[in-house]
C-alpha cells in the first residue's frame, strides 16, 4: 500500500471566455505525511498555475494499486472497486477484501480494459464491483530524488 492522500486546490483559474472562476480541484500525491503532502502539492502545481492557490484540504485515500497509462487521449482517472476471495490461513474459511485501484483511461471502456490487463499478474480471484469516473486531475507518485 501506498501513502496517497487526496489534496484539494482552490485558485482563480481562467476560463476559455477569459473570466475567471474560483475552482477547487482534487489531486494525489504520494507521500509519507500530510505535511510532506502539502509541501510536494505546492512544489508540482507551481509551474502550472498562474497567480495564488492554496492546498484546501488533504485527506489520506487507501489505493491498492495504480495503473497509469502512457497514451495521451487517456486523459481521466476511474475509481475501481475489486473483492479479491482470500483464505484465512487459521480457518480455512474464505473472506472477502475491497480494494481500490485507480486507472487512467479516456473512457469507462478504456478504464475496464486497462484494469483487466493490469490484473492478468494477479494470483488471487477477483470480482469488479465497480469503475466510476473520478475528478481527481492529475496523480503524482513518490519520487526518491526532490
Amino acid at each position: 500500500m501506498y501513502n496517497w492522500f487526496e489534496c484539494k486546490i482552490k485558485y482563480d483559474k481562467t476560463l476559455e471566455n477569459g473570466l475567471q472562476k474560483k475552482v477547487v480541484e482534487p489531486y494525489l500525491v504520494d507521500a509519507m505525511s500530510f505535511t510532506e503532502a502539502e509541501k510536494r502539492m505546492n512544489k508540482e502545481l507551481a509551474p502550472f498555475i498562474r497567480g495564488e492557490f492554496q492546498v484546501d484540504d488533504i485527506r489520506r485515500i487507501k489505493v491498492a494499486e495504480l495503473f497509469n497509462s502512457p497514451k495521451e487521449e487517456d486523459d481521466k482517472w476511474y475509481k475501481c472497486k475489486l473483492s479479491f476471495i482470500l483464505v484465512d490461513e487459521k480457518s480455512g474459511k474464505e473472506k472477502k477484501a475491497t480494494n481500490l485501484i485507480l486507472v487512467k483511461a479516456i473512457n469507462i471502456k478504456t478504464a475496464l480494459h486497462h484494469l483487466e490487463e493490469g490484473m492478468k499478474t494477479s494470483m488471487t480471484d477477483y470480482n469488479i464491483l465497480s469503475v466510476a469516473e473520478t475528478a481527481i486531475v492529475d496523480v503524482y507518485p513518490y519520487k526518491e530524488v526532490e
